[in-house]
Formats: C-alpha cells, structure tokens, sequence
C-alpha cells in the first residue's frame, strides 16, 4: 500500500480508501460481512474509511462504528452529512441548525467522540458558505471534528467557498470529493486544477465508475451487476451514452490486457496517477471483491497505457455528463432560470 498526504494536514492516508456506501441495505450486507471487510483492509494497509449519513439512512455508520470498535486511533475516519434524512425539510441541507444535530447523530450511530474528517456530501445553493463555515468551524474547535471537506462540489463553489473563509476568518475545506474514473474526466478541466491550487486532499469516488470498469461489463454480455439492478437506465446500451462507454471499456480492456493488468488496476491506476489526487475509494460489497480492488494496491501505469488511455477517452472529457452531481441548479429546474 503507497501513502499520500491529505492536502496541507499532514495527516497520510492509503491512496486506496474503504468506501462504506455499500455496508447495509444498499449492498445487502450484514454486519459480519461488513466487519470482515473492514479487516481484511486494515490489514492489507488501508487507514482511511469513509462514509456518510445518508447510505441506508444510518446503516452504514453504525455498521462501520461497530467494525472499527477498539481500534479507532489507528483509522481516518470520514462521514459526511447534507443528503434528505427523512420527510421533514429541515433534516437536510448544510445550515447551522441541521449540521450540528447531523453531526451528533452520526458520532451516535459510529460510536466515537469525533471525526477525522466531515463532509459536505452535495453543495447546498440555499445555504450561505459563511453560514456552513461557521458551524463547521465551531463543530472543529468544539473537538467534535479534526478536518473538514467538500463533496462533489462545482469548481466555482470550491473557490468562493476558500474565499468565504479567508474573508471571514474561517476555517476552510481542506478536501474534496469529486467523481472520478476513465469514463469521467470532466473534473480534470476545473475541478482537479482549482484543488491542487489550493492544496485540498482529493479522495475520488466511482473510480470504476459503478462498475463499468470492473471487468464484468463487456459487449455481448448480460449485464447483470447490482448497480444496473437499481439503476437501470445508466447500463441501458440501447442509450448513447451508454453505448460510448461500453465501446470505451472494450477498447480499455485491450490496452490492460496489453500490459498485463486487469481492467480494476488499469481503471484504479489511472485515477491515482494524477498528481491531484489523493486517494481512490472503493467501495466492495464482499471479500472477493475487496481483493481484486486491493491488487491495484500498488499499480503504476506506464507512460505508454496512460496515453493509450488518453486516445481512447480524452482528457477532461465525461462519456455521461448527464450523470454528473455537480451541475448547477438552474439547469435542472426551469424555474430557476425563468422570471
């Protein structure tokens, strides 16, 4: 296992992270799976977990809280809050009044006294950045977080975030979590350049882009991961978008069986061979698929697959920019756009 520095912190992590979304009802696993999991990156020399409020509405933590009881010291652990908690419209959103309650419900269920790293899972465009870096800073000097990050936020909103907070006298964002894979590289555009400018952690999700880098997606196949299983329209190849990545994939598999690797090493290679980056999360369902993510461990590609690579999807290009979390509100409602 190689190891980073989290941004300017000083705190290093695995550039392989554990990933909890599928831990409880989302990856139909129980807590024993769960904790089997857990061990068996802690023992190949993964530190840095990482979950979040909203994966099966609580679940997860509490799984998690339960897997890493007695050896809390020797993890960074993240979680991350804003996502719907529930029906009533104030259990959501980056305001005062819900992180704070957010906060402590997640100490609760994971069992600890505080967090290595908290969160904001999504941008809130109804919530000043003064306002959420205020609590965030009162939630940090209070103990009850070491560090805190952004998630999937637009480049933009990284900046005038970091401005927020030095004009105000504030703590800052000190990571952020954008998706990430071969498949979608838009961030490499914005994204990525205004992180490294400003010297945050970069912990990438979806570095196999919900499986489609897996080596269990391949033209002629069935599909039958449990991503399409729930999201059926994004492994839908009568779509185009859909069809450039399965016409991706077949050429990628070329250029990893080409060099040896498989398309998991080639696909986790490829994230965390930019500078930018800190760590790639995976997030296994089981122990089989924890090891074969865990081979990449140590993978560095070569000069020759990377631009391989780079002629197949270009740089800064998403082969599904309709799948992106990041666009701006007033693009997906009309209203917002309209007098």
């Amino acid at each position: 296992m190689q190891y980073r520095t989290l941004g300017r912190t000083g705190v290093q992590v695995s550039t392989l992270a554990l990933g909890a979304m599928n831990f409880g009802a989302i990856g139909r696993t129980t807590q024993d799976e769960a904790t089997a999991v857990v061990d068996a990156a802690l023992e190949a020399g993964i530190n840095l977990i990482d979950t979040a409020d909203m994966y099966s509405r609580g679940e997860s933590e509490e799984m998690v809280g339960r897997a890493v009881a007695g050896r809390r010291d020797d993890i960074v652990l993240a979680t991350k809050a804003t996502m719907p908690m529930g029906d009533e419209r104030n259990h959501q959103g980056s305001s005062r009044r819900w992180l704070v309650t957010a906060l402590d419900d997640s100490l609760r269920r994971l069992g600890v006294d505080h967090v290595d790293l908290y969160q904001i899972h999504r941008w809130d465009p109804r919530t000043s950045d003064e306002e959420t870096l205020s609590a965030l800073t009162d939630l940090q000097r209070a103990g009850k977080i070491r560090y805190f990050g952004s998630s999937t936020f637009p480049a933009y909103r990284i900046v005038q975030a970091q401005w927020a907070a030095r004009d105000s006298h504030l703590s800052r964002y000190v990571t952020e979590q954008p998706g990430y894979s071969v498949l979608q590289r838009g961030i490499e555009t914005h994204v990525l350049p205004v992180t490294e400018q400003y010297g945050l952690g970069v912990l990438v999700w979806s570095p196999l882009a919900s499986g489609w880098l897996s080596g269990a997606i391949r033209a002629g196949q069935d599909i039958s991961t449990s991503r399409s299983a729930f999201m059926p329209d994004r492994f839908d190849t009568t779509l185009p978008a859909n069809r450039a990545k399965l016409d991706a994939v077949e050429q990628l598999a070329k250029v990893a069986d080409e060099a040896g690797l498989t398309m998991i090493q080639l696909a986790l290679g490829f994230v965390t061979a930019h500078p930018a980056v800190t760590s790639a999360l995976i997030g296994p369902r089981t122990l089989d698929h924890l090891h074969a993510q865990l081979a990449a461990a140590d993978t560095v590609l070569s000069a020759d697959v990377l631009d391989a690579i780079d002629a197949i999807v270009a740089p800064g290009v998403d082969l599904a920019a309709h799948e992106k979390y990041d666009t701006p509100p007033a693009l997906l409602d009309p209203s917002l756009r309209r007098r």
